[in-house]
């Protein structure tokens, strides 16, 4: 199972970090020109971070649907030219006056504004009946997740935007007379709700088919886990470990302490029951990655080793302490979804507490793991299996994730003065050509089968601009590029450095003598 992909290289940039006026990242013309940028680059593959529809504390990795897009990704120039929109009904706005950080304050209220603009202008219009036809279809095609989400979405608005753990008990519990009374009562909200993830996905398509016409592959991220509010844990609390009078979670997911964290990580999330999963073969899983599919080239799946065992809390506790593991389904749950899906293009992010079962689960599926290059320094015995002497083909290298430092930021400031000076010494860093290449370097002439770096480190830019501080929960998921701060000159550099390390292929001298 699983395959070492082809030898190649990356960049991870978040769809919210995109530049643009509207005060957050988009699919418009901005996310047109990164996919340009990138092909010039010499780039095979754009990493993203998950883009579902974001719920408290703006994380990517809580999400109120493991199906629905994210609303704030809409692109409101797109809806002008589709007659959805007017430019008077956006331009004006107050989206901050930071370009280079988002208010999601702000964003929650004029997204929602706007979007109910369109779809109030999309009701009225007597025009657009090619649009209606797809979003007919669209809603047809994808109801088995969609009918739930938009129902989720409405019953929450009624409710000021409550968790479902504080509705009314009949529709909390889905009693059949409180859901259609909900659907009839709210049968317009529904439709918005529909009409929005139509938004999403018709423009997502556009750009992705634009992005893989330049022989870019998607790398798309999913969380194991969901989050408590969400309408996958209201829709199928069977797949979870609740209580079913209550209704609440028995035990929550997390990490345990560690170097990083006395106390551990205390996530949150909703166990799935994996016993009752397997007696339906974990269908809502394979329904998850087959519909991740749709949308990604390949999928990178975020604390993997959770499927071999995971830690889990006792609902209610404060910390992380007094968890226990317990073991997952392992390859059984693989094993469904090759049975369904075939061979599949899955990244293991494998990070955290190893154990020789996880070594065993992870050769066993034969996907590859992840390799961070600012984990390596510090130890000067050669040994760690973060050093790029140690890496095998079947691997995704980083200098760092979205939960690390920038490579500047770590390199003048988080890093020890004993892990800075082997990393200079064992890369050979210097200042002439940019520390951050050098560092870039060291995981781009690795034998890994794909290497990745975030835009940050490509710009050289410090901690100012990290994008997620794990364990915190504000603050974060905010930095956006500056306009033009990534150019022609960049885009040569790190397609030069791409060439010589193998990692794309020569094709301007082929093109520029056919000419």
């Amino acid at each position: 199972m699983g395959s070492v992909m082809d030898r190649g290289a990356g960049i991870l940039m978040h769809i919210a970090s995109l530049p643009g006026k509207y005060g957050i990242g988009s699919f418009g013309k901005e996310a047109y020109k990164f996919a340009d940028f990138l092909n010039k680059s010499g780039i095979e593959y754009w990493q993203i971070l998950p883009v579902g529809h974001t719920s408290y504390g703006d994380s990517p990795y809580q999400c109120f649907s493991a199906f629905a897009g994210n609303p704030y990704f809409i692109d409101y120039d797109i809806l002008r030219d589709q007659g959805l929109l007017k430019e008077d009904d956006y331009k004006f706005e107050n989206y901050g006056k930071d370009e280079e950080n988002i208010d999601y304050g702000l964003i929650f209220k004029v997204k929602n504004k706007v979007l109910k603009k369109a779809y109030s202008n999309y009701k009225k219009s007597k025009d657009l009946k090619e649009f209606k036809q797809d979003l007919a279809t669209f809603k047809d095609e994808n109801s088995i997740w969609l009918e739930d989400y938009a129902l989720y979405m409405a019953v929450k608005n009624n409710f000021k935007l409550a968790g479902w753990a504080e509705w009314d008990d009949d529709i909390r519990k889905r009693e059949q007379d409180a859901l259609e009374t909900y659907k009839e009562k709210l049968s317009d909200q529904i439709e918005y709700w529909s009409f929005v993830q139509y938004l999403f996905f018709s423009q997502w398509k556009e750009l992705k088919t634009y992005v893989n016409s330049l022989g870019i592959k998607i790398i798309g991220d999913i969380p194991i886990y969901v989050a408590e509010d969400s309408v996958d844990a209201w829709s199928n609390h069977k797949n979870f470990k609740m209580d079913k009078e209550r209704l609440v979670p028995k035990c929550v997911a997390g990490c345990p302490p560690d170097m990083f964290s006395e106390t551990g990580q205390l996530w949150g999330n909703p166990i799935y029951d994996w016993n009752h999963m397997k007696k339906d073969q974990y269908s809502w899983w394979r329904l998850r990655i087959k519909e991740s599919l749709k949308i990604y080239d390949v999928l990178r799946i975020d604390h993997f080793r959770g499927f071999e065992a995971y830690w889990e809390i006792p609902y209610g506790d404060k910390t992380a302490i007094n968890g226990k593991w317990v073991k997952g389904p392992g390859m059984d749950l693989f094993n469904a979804i090759k049975e369904e899906l075939g061979e599949v293009n899955i990244i293991a992010e494998d990070l955290g507490f190893q154990t020789d079962s996880l070594v065993e689960f992870l050769e066993e599926t034969g996907y590859p793991g992840m390799k961070v290059l600012q984990f390596a320094f510090g130890g000067s015995d050669g040994s760690n299996l973060f050093l790029p002497h140690n890496y095998n083909e079947n691997c995704i290298a980083y200098t760092g994730t979205h939960d690390n430092d920038t490579f500047l930021g770590w390199y003048s400031e988080s890093a020890s003065p004993d892990e800075a000076a082997e990393a200079k010494a064992y890369l050979g860093l210097n200042s002439e050509e940019g520390n951050n290449f050098g560092f870039i370097k060291g995981v781009w002439n690795s034998v890994a089968g794909i290497a990745i770096a975030p835009l940050q480190d490509f710009l050289n830019l410090g901690s100012e601009t990290r994008i997620n501080f794990p364990s915190t929960m504000s603050g974060n998921w905010q930095w956006r590029a500056k306009k033009n701060s990534y150019n022609n000159e960049l885009a040569s550099k790190i397609e030069k450095m791409t060439q010589l390390a193998g990692r794309c292929e020569v094709v301007k001298e082929e093109i520029e003598t056919e000419k």
